[in-house]
């Protein structure tokens, strides 16, 4: 199991905005680009993003789909990630301070991913997190206006009814 944190310079309403912002993505999320809402209202639970996964020249198509949904302390998703099968992937937001300490917790759970599942895979694991989080603090802190001590409620849920 791959754990790792990061302090984000903003409350937790900030990194709740971009979070929640299923167009912001692919701006923290590291190797995937494209994403696009593909069911229900991200993120209530059961909605789902489809994008393009890039692991050097090869090129799949990654769904994930949102499994809980707290607002604003845990968002935790499932990711398939083609022929590696998916992973469970949880956020636990909690404030500290003025700012916010962010806990990711990944596991892969199905197919070859959690078959193979080895202490090599959470050292590559822990690599990605670490870039990843970075990401989001730096979307976060660049991105959300005046986030450092506003009261600014989450964005706006975007997405669309399942089926339309």
């Amino acid at each position: 199991m791959a754990v790792r944190h990061q302090l984000v310079a903003h409350r937790p309403s900030a990194v709740w905005t971009v979070l929640e912002d299923p167009s912001r993505y692919a701006d923290w999320v590291v190797g995937t680009s494209d994403s696009d809402i593909e069911e229900g209202w991200w993120p209530n639970v059961g909605s789902a993003l489809a994008y393009t996964v890039r692991v050097g020249p090869v090129t799949f198509r990654g769904r994930t789909v949102v499994r809980r949904h707290e607002p604003p302390r845990a968002l935790e998703l499932e990711a398939y990630i083609g022929p590696l099968g998916s992973a469970r992937i949880a956020f636990d937001v909690r404030p500290w301070g003025e700012e916010t300490l962010v806990i990711l917790d990944e596991h892969p759970l199905r197919g070859f991913g959690g078959s193979a599942h080895n202490a090599a895979v959470d050292a590559v694991l822990q690599l990605r997190h670490r870039g990843m989080l970075r990401r989001l603090a730096r979307v976060v802190e660049r991105d959300v206006p005046g986030a450092r001590g506003s009261s600014a409620t989450p964005g706006g849920r975007r997405g669309r009814a399942a089926g339309s």
